[in-house]
């Protein structure tokens, strides 16, 4: 039997392709961290711990006869998962009626699953000891401010940019803002006739994203290189049979999914 268990489902392979498919598309509209960030993986659900380098600090020292890796952790792959239930009464009806199944609930886990991978992404888990890109001590932080007047915001993600090349991180950019910061930059530059989010993100050659999980006032500029930084998947997002209960039927889409921060000094925060 597979992991996610699906052969001990009446569930036919079409309805599993549904299912896959339904989960897939919801959760793509959110997921944002994944659309900058270098995908490493998937390693399979079995990769249960991935090693995290400091980029700038890994080597092998030796002593008394052995030798180990300095600058290198094991970290455990966290599984992010939302559960949902389909009704069995749906499922004959709609077999016996021909009509699609309704997967909504299937979405609302995916949706689910796609905000707390972001979460995870951008503010980790202190409690488990896992680090986000706002969160990651030695990251740089930044005086932020007001987005919603003159060319504020340019020159912030400019000061950002320049910070990052004086300490040799080149390469690919990515802004990731909160949604009023992303709404504040809607506007005609004075004297220019462009917006000032266009202006923005031309200085990140397009790599400009905004994300509900930020909250308000947030905004995080990173050298998203995959020498940098990655995101380590085990096991991709996917649905998996639970059980059957009060005759309905019961699932989980899961994922295990880490982010991997190699450089601190390729973060700038924006507060």
């Amino acid at each position: 039997m597979s992991y996610l268990s699906r052969e001990s489902s009446p569930l036919s392979e079409a309805l599993w392709k549904q299912i896959d498919s339904a989960v897939v598309k919801a959760a793509r509209n959110i997921l944002t961290g994944r659309r900058f960030l270098h995908i490493f993986g998937p390693l399979g659900i079995g990769t249960q711990n991935i090693a995290i380098d400091d980029a700038d600090a890994v080597k092998e020292v030796e002593k008394d006869g052995l030798i180990t890796t300095q600058g290198r952790k094991f970290v455990e792959i966290p599984t992010v998962y939302d559960d949902f239930t389909l009704l069995a009464k749906d499922l004959e009806s709609a077999k016996k009626a021909g009509f699609p199944t309704d997967l909504s609930q299937a979405e609302k886990a995916a949706e689910a699953c796609a905000l707390k991978e972001d979460q995870l992404i951008f503010f980790g888990n202190a409690e488990l000891g896992y680090e986000g890109l706002l969160t990651a001590p030695g990251a740089k932080k930044m005086a932020k401010k007001d987005w919603s007047a003159d060319e504020n915001a340019f020159t912030d993600i400019a000061a950002g940019i320049a910070y990052l090349v004086e300490n040799s991180i080149y390469g690919t950019y990515a802004l990731a803002v909160s949604p009023d910061l992303y709404m504040q930059m809607q506007r005609l530059q004075p004297g220019t006739g462009l917006l000032e989010i266009d202006r923005v993100a031309k200085l990140v050659n397009g790599r400009l994203y905004q994300s509900s999980v930020l909250g308000r006032g947030k905004a995080v500029l990173v050298g998203s290189d995959e020498k940098n930084m990655d995101l380590a998947i085990g096991q991709d997002m996917a649905a998996a049979y639970l059980e059957q209960k009060d005759l309905n039927h019961v699932f989980r889409v899961l994922e295990t999914v880490l982010l991997r921060i190699k450089r601190k000094q390729a973060i700038v925060i924006f507060e």
